[in-house]
């Protein structure tokens, strides 16, 4: 058998784990996670290669009815996951219902592309209810495989790799076999500060920034980082600095040490927050932040 190699798109519902699947299944946290619904805003490369193989995954957003602007702009990126994959996993979890978002599911398994349906988080369900929700999956999508895994617990996730190997064409390597992603630091550092403001705030403030990396400079002792939290509107902004910056402070700490372990150095990390107002909604914004 001669060499394998294809693009993998991982779809599914906000808050699902997809974002902690592809991480587990490339070997390298590429993707932010939170607990939180909707922290996958990007679409995010992860290069998975053998000697044999080479697995190009896409973590996708959740599927989500748009609201806004950016929203709408994050639906694109599912939308183009249909069109360039040689393989779609649809993850699923044991707390969704099988009809959630019925019409997009519909559409995806109604498109051409080969399919596989993980069953996520089966360690929060008994061996009983898990047979009941795979019989759903099963009737739901015929002839499609349909695998349980446990992606925090890393159950099954040996066998998914091999069905998607199994699934891919022949073909050679897309990118060079020490590639890891097709993203550059600064978007991971961003992604990064992004993340720890997941952690750190409440209601509505996650879903109202945006954070911009003005400067990366790269010195043989350090990488001096200076970022721009944006907001959405003006009473946010007292909200992410805090008491006499405590809460921005907490931020960039957190941030900091994560982007030291993911650079291999160390860090000076600057943090200044700038309101832009309602730029959910600004298509200007929206370019500018990479989004259209």
């Amino acid at each position: 058998m001669g060499h394998k190699s294809g693009f993998v798109n991982i779809l599914g519902n906000p808050n699902v784990g997809k974002s902690t699947l592809m991480n587990l299944l490339v070997g390298e946290r590429l993707s932010v996670i939170t607990p939180k619904a909707q922290t996958t805003r990007h679409r995010t490369m992860g290069i998975l290669s053998g000697d044999d193989y080479q697995i190009v995954y896409s973590d996708t957003p959740g599927i989500l009815n748009p609201k806004y602007k950016l929203q709408a702009a994050m639906m694109r990126s599912v939308e183009s996951a249909l069109e360039d994959a040689d393989l779609i996993i649809y993850v699923t979890d044991v707390v969704e219902t099988v009809s959630k978002n019925e019409a997009q599911l519909t559409r995806i398994l109604n498109n051409e592309v080969p399919k596989i349906i993980v069953v996520n988080k089966i360690d929060l369900t008994t061996q009983e209810e898990l047979e009941k929700i795979v019989a759903k999956w099963e009737e739901m999508a015929p002839g499609v495989p349909i695998l349980p895994v446990s992606a925090l617990n890393r159950f099954n996730t040996d066998m998914l790799l091999r069905e998607v190997i199994e699934c891919l064409p022949e073909g050679p390597p897309y990118f060079p076999k020490d590639q890891l992603t097709d993203r550059y630091e600064r978007f991971f550092v961003s992604e990064i500060i992004r993340g720890k403001i997941f952690e750190t705030y409440q209601k509505e403030i996650p879903y109202s920034v945006e954070v911009e990396i003005e400067s990366f400079k790269e010195e043989p002792a350090l990488t001096r980082i200076s970022a721009v939290i944006y907001t959405a509107r003006d009473s946010q902004k007292g909200i992410i600095i805090g008491h006499k910056g405590s809460m921005l402070k907490r931020v960039g700490t957190g941030a900091r040490k994560e982007i030291e372990e993911f650079l291999g150095k160390k860090v000076f990390l600057e943090l200044y927050v700038k309101v832009e107002h309602e730029w959910r909604d600004n298509p200007r914004v929206l370019k500018k932040f990479g989004y259209l």
